[in-house]
């Protein structure tokens, strides 16, 4: 039997794909025992217990980017989070580790290296985080979301994604997702989400323009965010969340998406074929602009500044494009060629191998 730890955490995006691993290494192999190690704030704190995993804790200790205060204690800080790290791979007796990045996977790279553990870096962006960075150099396996992403040596497995999404069929389940959103399966439907935590611009965009929207025949599915929900007001043909938990039952209803780029949001596109209009996050090392540029050039997305996005480029741009229904095909068309949905049975083939390697116990 296999024991692996799982690292990451803090957002969605180091969430997700390390569930969507933990659910199909469980259904694949039922004996295998993963731990997840993440931190008591982030969103793994609530997901992982609810999934029905055992979730252990490490002090956050966030890399500092500027000379400091914190970057004075950091060093002990970290260490102490390897040592931590360490004591729980032998408690354990665990046999590989995976990371995701966030601040959970950096002490566990290094903790495996010095335990002498194999371990495997899954990096869902085309721009690689520090600890991913880190977990390379110290001669981690690594697989990758895009063939772009610049990690030597690292192999393309695609993003790890949940089976509901995988095997989500569209049209079948369209009935069930407009009876779910309050919404008509004959018409239509623009999803608009910017993730969990929302995005501001889409957001005031879209509440200033839903009324034009609207106007061109087309119903909106509006998810806007943890407190980010100001300005939508109710009227018929449009449906706003804060949250939604059945996101493959948003993705059943729509038939143009307007969302940011976040990698899990782009492969999940990819993954039901979806056509989108894509608004890069504007803030941070610019991941999202080059995560945007496989859908893109499969013709199945177009992207928008997130300055541009205004009430003024839905009026003269969005609202012709919800006109055109061939151009709309077309993109469907376009993304169903862009599918990768396997990106959870490469991901654990590329640990599998690397177990192999070292004369571990392959479960």
């Amino acid at each position: 039997m296999t024991t692996a730890l799982l690292a990451g955490g803090g957002t969605a995006g180091h969430v997700n794909p390390l569930l969507a691993l933990a659910d199909h290494w469980s259904a694949t192999d039922p004996e295998v025992s993963l731990i997840v190690l993440g931190t008591a704030e982030g969103l793994e704190s609530r997901l992982v217990p609810a999934r029905g995993y055992e979730l252990v804790t490490i002090a956050r200790v966030p890399f500092p980017r500027r000379v400091g205060a914190a970057a004075l204690r950091f060093p002990g800080r970290f260490r102490g989070a390897v040592r931590r790290t360490r004591q729980i791979l032998r408690e354990r007796e665990v046999d590989v580790v995976v990371g995701f990045g966030g601040y959970a996977s950096a002490p566990a790279y290094w903790a495996a290296r010095r335990e002498k553990l194999p371990f495997v870096v899954h990096e869902a962006n085309t721009r690689p985080g520090i600890a991913n960075r880190l977990g390379r150099a110290l001669g981690g396996a690594v697989g990758v979301t895009f063939s772009a992403t610049p990690l030597r040596g690292a192999r393309v497995v695609g993003m790890p994604l949940r089976r509901e999404i995988v095997e989500l069929d569209r049209g079948g389940r369209r009935a069930q997702a407009a009876a779910h959103f309050g919404l008509r399966a004959d018409q239509p439907t623009l999803l608009v989400t910017g993730g969990s935590t929302g995005a501001r611009r889409v957001n005031e965009t879209i509440a200033r323009s839903t009324s034009s929207i609207l106007a061109a025949g087309w119903q909106v599915l509006h998810i806007t965010g943890e407190g980010r929900g100001d300005g939508a007001e109710a009227q018929p043909g449009l449906t706003v969340q804060t949250y939604c938990d059945r996101m493959d039952l948003a993705y059943a209803i729509a038939d143009l998406a307007v969302c940011r780029s976040g990698s899990a949001t782009v492969s999940e596109l990819a993954a039901v074929a979806l056509p989108a209009v894509l608004v890069p996050y504007a803030v941070g090392n610019g991941e999202q602009a080059l995560n945007a540029r496989d859908l893109v050039d499969a013709g199945a997305a177009i992207v928008v500044r997130d300055a541009d996005f205004t009430p003024e480029w839905v009026a003269n741009e969005l609202v012709p494009l919800l006109r055109r229904r061939e151009r709309l095909a077309f993109m469907a068309a376009s993304a169903d060629g862009a599918r990768h949905r396997d990106g959870a049975e490469e991901l654990l083939q590329l640990v599998r191998e690397t177990l192999g390697s070292r004369g571990r116990r392959v479960g």
